[in-house]
């Protein structure tokens, strides 16, 4: 069974295109096509279902039209709009010259500062600007943290700890 821990959002269905089950399909990250993931996943009445890729092409620079297996009219494609679309972590792999991942792959993970020690845990991810901000829970209050390359020493996927060097002035501890 697929959990949400084992998964990133990367955007949403939208609505049928044509006749033939194709559906569109608005993303924040292209990882499916990056990848070699053959599926995508959907909850689907508070489960996680996984969906076969047939095929997709690209609408433009955020959408996708995408005909999934077994999809194959505009009544069937129907069902899935307005569902948020997920991809397995499991697929993801963190380049190092490029630490930070797409969508919520770092939820759950602690962030460790090398002059602070342990910060707390990732808890959500602010990406409604262009300045994107891990969410960490101290316990009693919550701590905003830019989420930045610059800031990264290192990341540790098998124990899910970010190790930082956060500059003077965004701690206030």
């Amino acid at each position: 069974m697929i959990t949400r821990a084992e998964l990133i959002k990367i955007g949403q269905f939208n609505k049928p295109h044509g006749i033939h089950g194709e559906i569109s399909f608005s993303f924040t990250d292209d990882v499916f096509d990056r990848t070699d993931c053959p599926f995508i996943v959907c909850e689907i009445d508070g489960i996680f279902v996984p969906f076969y890729i047939e095929e997709y092409r690209f609408k433009g620079e955020t959408t996708a039209l995408f005909k999934l297996e077994d999809i194959d009219n505009d009544n069937d494609a129907r069902a899935f709009t307005n569902l948020d679309v997920y991809f397995p972590k499991s697929y993801l792999k963190i380049e190092e010259e490029d630490y930070l991942a797409p969508g919520d792959f770092f939820i759950g993970y602690t962030v460790v500062d090398i002059h602070h020690g342990i910060l707390g845990k990732i808890v959500h991810i602010d990406d409604s600007t262009i300045n994107i901000l891990f969410i960490v829970d101290r316990g009693t209050s919550e701590l905003l943290i830019p989420a930045n390359d610059d800031f990264v020493i290192s990341v540790d996927e098998k124990n899910k700890i970010i190790k930082m060097n956060i500059p003077d002035g965004l701690l206030n501890l």
